[in-house]
């Protein structure tokens, strides 16, 4: 019965917030206190177990590092500078933050990366008097496809390496940035076949933007050298992760505090606060709950099981399988606790067939879950957490796009990405 309730809640909660009728993190923390209330979740354990505290920590560090640095204007003189260097056409600067985006992406993580390229965007867009959605839906769908590239890149590759020692940042570089770096260069071809109209250079704008002096809009050089230093301080202990043993969320709240202690006036600490989205914060905070609601009722768990039971140990099946249920599942649910719930049912499958869980075959389990989880991020506006940051900031801007908006774009490049990633698993693994 429990069951039931904990899917109808979670099912009128999401057809609200695609209504986007009501605000989406007060409709995902009214479907999160109900089920509380239906006796699906218990409060302490939502707490402490299923609100992911790292994601959160990160954004909130990450938020206050660029709301600092970005009062300083060097966002804008980064801006006008890579505007400059393309002529100002609107088809290049797409393409080269999209690059950006996704080189970042597997270098650092899709979150911090986002966080960092969404006010250059919208420095760039304003400038030219354009709109930003083609730059930002590009990015974010650069954004999950560069994670998908390596192990520290998006959190289920993060949580699947953690699971598997054996696969190291080579193996997944090897196995997974050759599929990656093509499905991002398809992806680039869809996105500008659907906003080439947009796209196209203004003469008029271009004069104007060469004619800007970008040092004219810094701010504040002492706190921007400030900002600079203690930002690319962060990065590299991102980029050090694995040596140094410091979790992403450590190191970002620190940057952050770093920032405000040795940047700001005390009167000014208060304006770094109010840099934090909330509304994204308090969604990821309803959201981490909801779902945690079908892991309590079991519902996650029983469907993995459901589909590696139709699988009957068959490897080609259920790889391809995993490929596509972990793509729709993460378009549909958050990928965290879909991959959680896999990492343990994949090793009791290589226990049953009597393989190694570092196996070739169970490699490409593996391999199959990454590729799913990361790219059908693309699917949905809640599919990633990189989707719903961009979303709520250009939201702040004036420039948000709705749940349909984002589908249209979203659904076609997420298939047509699996669907490449099917192929390339069968011929390269299972033929």
């Amino acid at each position: 019965m429990l069951t039931w309730i904990a899917l109808i809640i979670f099912i009128v909660t999401y057809a609200l917030i695609i209504s986007e009728k009501v605000n989406r993190a007060v409709i995902a923390l009214l479907g999160a206190v109900i089920m509380v209330f239906a006796g699906i979740l218990d409060v302490h354990k939502v707490f402490q177990q299923y609100i992911e505290w790292e994601t959160i920590t990160l954004l909130i560090g990450m938020m206050i590092l660029v709301g600092i640095t970005n009062q300083t204007g060097v966002f804008q003189f980064i801006a006008i500078r890579a505007a400059k260097a393309v002529k100002g056409d609107p088809l290049r600067i797409l393409l080269v933050l999209s690059v950006l985006t996704a080189v970042g992406s597997a270098l650092l993580d899709n979150v911090t990366t986002v966080l960092l390229v969404v006010p250059i965007t919208i420095a760039i867009t304003r400038i030219l008097e354009i709109n930003p959605t083609p730059f930002l839906m590009s990015e974010i769908i650069a954004s999950n496809i560069g994670g998908t590239a390596t192990l520290i890149g998006d959190p289920p590759n993060i949580m699947i390496g953690s699971a598997n020692p054996h696969l190291t940042f080579n193996a997944f570089l090897l196995n997974l940035a050759p599929i990656t770096i093509l499905i991002f260069v398809v992806s680039l071809f869809m996105l500008y076949m659907m906003y080439r109209k947009q796209l196209r250079p203004n003469p008029a704008l271009q004069t104007k933007l060469l004619e800007l002096n970008e040092r004219e809009y810094i701010k504040d050089k002492l706190l921007m050298k400030k900002s600079l230093l203690i930002l690319s301080l962060t990065i590299i202990g991102f980029m050090l992760h694995a040596i140094i043993h410091v979790d992403a969320a450590v190191i970002a709240i620190t940057g952050a505090i770093l920032l405000m202690l040795f940047g700001l006036k005390e009167h000014d600490v208060e304006q770094a606060f109010d840099s934090i989205e909330w509304v994204t914060i308090f969604f990821f905070a309803g959201l981490f709950s909801l779902v945690g609601g079908l892991q309590e009722v079991g519902l996650i768990k029983a469907l993995a099981m459901k589909a590696l039971a139709v699988t009957e140990g068959d490897i080609t099946t259920a790889s391809l399988l995993i490929l596509w249920g972990s793509g729709i599942a993460s378009a549909t649910i958050d990928n965290i606790p879909f991959v959680a719930t896999m990492i343990p049912l994949i090793k009791d499958m290589a226990e049953g067939l009597g393989l190694a869980v570092d196996s070739e075959p169970i490699n490409i389990l593996w391999w199959s879950l990454a590729l799913g989880a990361c790219l059908g991020g693309n699917g949905t506006i809640i599919g990633a957490s990189a989707n719903v940051i961009v979303a709520g900031l250009a939201a702040k801007e004036g420039k948000g796009f709705s749940y349909i908006e984002f589908l249209k774009v979203g659904a076609p490049i997420t298939l047509v990405s699996l669907a490449l990633a099917h192929v390339y698993v069968y011929l390269r693994y299972l033929l």
